[in-house]
């Protein structure tokens, strides 16, 4: 019988996104990729060290050793390095002991293609271009700041995930945001008083969302192994459609901060956000100081 990823929580993640490859990535840019891939056979048996994705993965993997929720998290490789390059990584997930054991390597094609193959509900990579084709496919998909802090440490086990959003362009389309964009604030915040009780339209984080709140359903509220924040620039009265809009999708979040302009990089912090999801690289720039980040590249209908 063939394997069903049909009702998993699966995640697509690139190399560079789960591990530390930021030296390898130095000797592509500049030597070229036959310099990278003589480097990678080279130190095929020299292991890497964690990158920013990797706390997260490593998390949502052991969600796989709750009662009740073996095989429900597959974490996939989906990389642009070639067969022959990858021996690196998968000696590297050996060594740290992840549960993966399904991967796409394309040697330099697009992944996009294969994302609606294998059923991704979350892709994590450092090259835009993929990103940007998941988005446009409906999939839920961030650049991973690859500069940003790398929390994982070998012998610390999280209690918690907690996966932090932005709002507009994110888990709600960018229809708001537009018009804040084109005609200011005060236009902004009348368009979303007069539209308080009709619901936003879903961005593309939205699906991700509401499969994160079905696996919390399973768990008492204070046992759940996600905790999710809502991190937005809205205030009031701009909170309430935003309010109705995730009651009208029957899904939770256990957090939320309207923060009207007030810096998003000490909220993340102090929610201990293992990773954030934001559209703006102003925002995702300085959070990646201080947690795990990745940026958005939503285009609605071409506009933005």
């Amino acid at each position: 019988m063939a394997f069903d990823l049909e009702h998993r929580l699966v995640i697509g993640v690139s190399s560079r996104a789960l591990f530390d490859m930021s030296m390898e990535n130095e000797i592509f840019e500049r030597q070229g990729v036959k310099a990278y891939c003589d480097y990678q056979l080279e130190h095929e048996n020299e292991i890497m060290k964690p990158g920013p994705g990797f706390a997260l993965v490593k998390a949502l993997l052991d969600i796989n050793k709750m009662p009740g929720q073996e095989g429900r998290v597959e974490v996939i490789i989906m990389s642009r390095n070639s067969p022959d390059t990858s021996l690196r990584v998968f000696n590297t997930i050996k060594e740290y002991g992840l549960d993966i054991t399904r991967a796409v390597l394309a040697s330099g094609a697009s992944l996009a293609p294969y994302l609606s193959a294998f059923k991704t509900d979350l892709f994590l990579s450092a090259y835009e271009d993929d990103v940007q084709t998941a988005i446009d496919s409906g999939i839920a998909a961030g650049i991973i700041c690859s500069d940003g802090i790398h929390t994982y440490e070998q012998d610390c086990e999280l209690s918690q995930i907690r996966i932090a959003f932005d709002g507009d362009a994110v888990l709600f389309s960018d229809e708001s945001e537009q018009i804040y964009q084109s005609d200011g604030l005060e236009a902004f915040a009348e368009n979303e008083k007069k539209n308080a009780e009709n619901p936003l339209e879903a961005g593309p984080f939205a699906k991700f969302l509401k499969t994160i709140s079905d696996l919390q359903k399973e768990f008492d509220q204070d046992a759940a192994p996600i905790r999710t924040a809502l991190v937005t620039a809205r205030n009031a009265p701009a909170h309430e459609r935003v309010i109705r809009t995730l009651r009208a999708w029957n899904v939770r979040i256990d957090e939320a901060f309207f923060l009207g302009g007030v810096q998003k990089k000490d909220v993340l912090k102090a929610f201990g956000a293992h990773i954030f999801f934001d559209d703006q690289a102003v925002h995702t720039g300085p959070a990646s100081e201080v947690v795990p980040s990745a940026r958005v590249p939503y285009k609605m209908s071409g506009k933005k």
